[in-house]
């Protein structure tokens, strides 16, 4: 028996570095945004559609606060970038 429609969910993927305090997440896995519904932020209650790594909702501009207010505890790695994807040519980085 399988499931069908949107119930799939895929596995949490893997986080990458906590970004140092004041500096910014990097987000831009497609993962990080829930395009079907928005849920309350943990951490400012306010709707959101973003996810963290865990899958937990919070605004990307609440985790990069809560990581500027709460160092130690953000090398825990409550809130991570994305790891940096490798590069598909040499030399090229970001621009083809």
């Amino acid at each position: 028996m399988t499931s069908r429609g949107r119930t799939k969910q895929k596995p949490p993927f893997e986080p990458g570095c906590v970004p140092a305090p004041g500096e910014l997440l990097v987000w831009r896995d497609s993962q990080h945004f829930d395009r079907w519904q928005d849920l309350p932020c943990e951490l400012c209650d306010k709707p959101t559609p973003m996810r963290s790594h865990s899958g937990e909702p919070v605004h990307k501009a609440c985790a990069e606060d809560w990581i500027t207010a709460n160092p130690v505890e953000a090398r825990r790695g409550r809130f991570a970038s994305n790891l940096a994807p490798k590069p598909n040519s040499k030399g090229q980085g970001d621009h083809s």
